[in-house]
């Protein structure tokens, strides 16, 4: 899940080139060393403006390595590219995504012989539904999806009573921000209904779908994406669908905004890190995912991008009192609400689901 932050934007490549790594049996300078091999260059693909300030030119700096990051706007961009043969490294693709890349056996176990910071990991992000034993891959960020609102315009009584019919309420016509992506709208519909978001019941799917149009009907919603984060910001709306780290940014500029989860349930993601099967530098990319777990690489990471940290102790720090997104109620995301779902890859309904987006935003 990619947020924008008031950064100035990178580019879609960014390439940070200091000294080439070392030669063949070359070990690297980290907590946990490995010879490998004749690797000089570490190609990352990662969502757009998620990545730490100072995180890549760090590593280059303690691994004596050069980081090559390009950066895609979709989980279904980066597997057009893997699938049309594109060597990376590493990867961070959402939950539902990993889920297909190992059904499709295009990812590689990590070595736990490098990755001894998982014992850092937040429990929350540990043994998720897509790759219980961590094997795979190792969370990166995560997060829900929930509603911010404006205090003086949304009651939070109503707010807590409607829950995600909020978003149907004529009076708030044209005053309704929803997130333009098939899952995540037909998430909150499905929700809404009381049916489980990962369900492939047609009937129930078809009764979001007429849930969603009906919405479109009564409220005149503007189907957005990134730029639902200024706009909130600025209040040019009363309502809005947010990712839970771009809720925890517009929340930390503006103490006139607030996030709720409804209770009918959400979604609770993960974006994690993997290594492709045709990886170049599998020792090192195991590094590099070593190296994003511990606590400094942790908290640049999430102070720069504002979304929640993987790293226990970060999580713990920065939400709590002198931490930066203390009392902030979009940085941590409910736990264990049995409501809430991981979002689970399903070939039958994936066109389904898209055909009928695009109908509900025609209308």
């Amino acid at each position: 899940m990619k947020r924008l932050c008031s950064a100035i934007l990178l580019g879609t490549i960014a390439v940070l080139p200091l000294t080439g790594c070392g030669g063949p049996g070359t070990e690297f300078d980290g907590t946990n060393t490995t010879s490998v091999g004749d690797g000089t260059t570490l190609k990352v693909y990662n969502w757009g403006e998620y990545t730490g300030e100072n995180l890549l030119q760090n590593f280059e700096e303690e691994y004596h390595c050069t980081v090559i990051e390009e950066t895609f706007d979709s989980n279904e961009m980066m597997y057009t590219k893997l699938e049309a043969g594109d060597q990376y490294d590493v990867l961070v693709p959402s939950d539902y995504m990993i889920q297909r890349l190992l059904n499709e056996d295009m990812l590689q176990p990590l070595d736990y012989g490098i990755i001894g910071n998982i014992d850092l990991l937040q429990e929350d992000c540990s043994g998720l539904p897509y790759d219980p034993e961590n094997e795979y891959s190792i969370p990166y960020f995560w997060g829900s999806v929930g509603i911010v609102y404006v205090k003086d315009k949304v009651d939070r009584t109503a707010l807590e009573q409607k829950g995600w019919e909020i978003l149907r309420d004529p009076q708030y016509k044209d005053r309704i921000y929803m997130y333009d992506s098939e899952r995540d709208s037909f998430m909150i519909a499905l929700k809404s209904l009381g049916y489980s978001m990962n369900t492939d019941n047609k009937a129930e799917l078809y009764e979001a779908y007429d849930w969603l149009v009906e919405q479109r009907e009564l409220v005149s919603p503007i189907y957005v994406t990134d730029e639902v984060i200024d706009n909130m910001l600025n209040e040019n709306k009363d309502l809005g669908v947010m990712y839970s780290g771009d809720a925890a940014y517009v929340l930390a500029e503006n103490d006139n905004l607030g996030y709720y989860e409804p209770q009918q349930g959400t979604n609770i993601w993960s974006d994690a890190m993997v290594i492709p099967k045709n990886a170049a530098n599998p020792d090192l990319a195991n590094e590099f995912i070593n190296y994003v777990l511990t606590y400094e690489a942790s908290q640049d990471n999430t102070e720069t991008v504002g979304y929640t940290s993987s790293n226990a102790e970060v999580f713990r720090d920065e939400s709590s009192e002198g931490g930066m997104f203390y009392q902030n109620e979009a940085y941590i995301p409910r736990s264990g609400y049995d409501k809430d779902e991981v979002f689970e890859d399903n070939t039958t309904i994936r066109q389904l689901l898209s055909d009928l987006w695009i109908k509900v935003k025609a209308g």
